[in-house]
Parts: C-alpha cells; sequence; structure tokens
C-alpha cells in the first residue's frame, strides 16, 4: 500500500474529516534531503475535522503528527499541514 493511501486511511478513521487532501510533493525536492527517487517523502496535507474545535495550532498538529508517527519515523521526511475546523474553513472560503 503507498504511504500516501496509508496515511488517508488513518486520518479519515481517527479525525473524520470532512475534507482531506493529501499531495505528494517529492518531485518538488529531488536532489534535497530525504528525498526518495520512487516519490512519497514530501508531502501536504489539508484536514478539515470538527475533531479540531476548540484545539489550538500547535496540539492540532502534535495530534496528526503522534498519528502519523510510523511514516514520519519511515519513509516521510517533510509533512506540510494545513489544520482547520469546518467553521475556519467556511471563513476562509
Amino acid at each position: 500500500m503507498l504511504v500516501a493511501e496509508i496515511m488517508k486511511r488513518k486520518i479519515e478513521e481517527a479525525l473524520k474529516p470532512t475534507r482531506l487532501d493529501v499531495a505528494d510533493d517529492s518531485q518538488r525536492h529531488a536532489g534535497h534531503a530525504g528525498h526518495h527517487p520512487g516519490g512519497e517523502s514530501h508531502f501536504t496535507v489539508t484536514i478539515v475535522s470538527a475533531a479540531f474545535e476548540g484545539v489550538g495550532r500547535i496540539e492540532r498538529h502534535r495530534k496528526v503528527n503522534a498519528l502519523l508517527a510510523e511514516e514520519l519515523a519511515g519513509r516521510v521526511h517533510a509533512l506540510a499541514l494545513t489544520l482547520m475546523t469546518p467553521d475556519e474553513e467556511a471563513r476562509r472560503l
């Protein structure tokens, strides 16, 4: 199973997001530290979930990093996160 698919499954099960985008940005990092020729080393992830209600920005990041600890300890070198509640997303639109 691809790393992106594993991350999506874990996030969906734990956070029940109303929006989840997982983009593999590895090709943009060719030649940089942590890059793998086969990709799946650098990701940009956007999660919109009610699970973030009343939770500060740092704690949201900690929650997602803990969820993906196995992937971060392995192949994933970089993870850019945008984490919002549904209300926060609606205000951005």
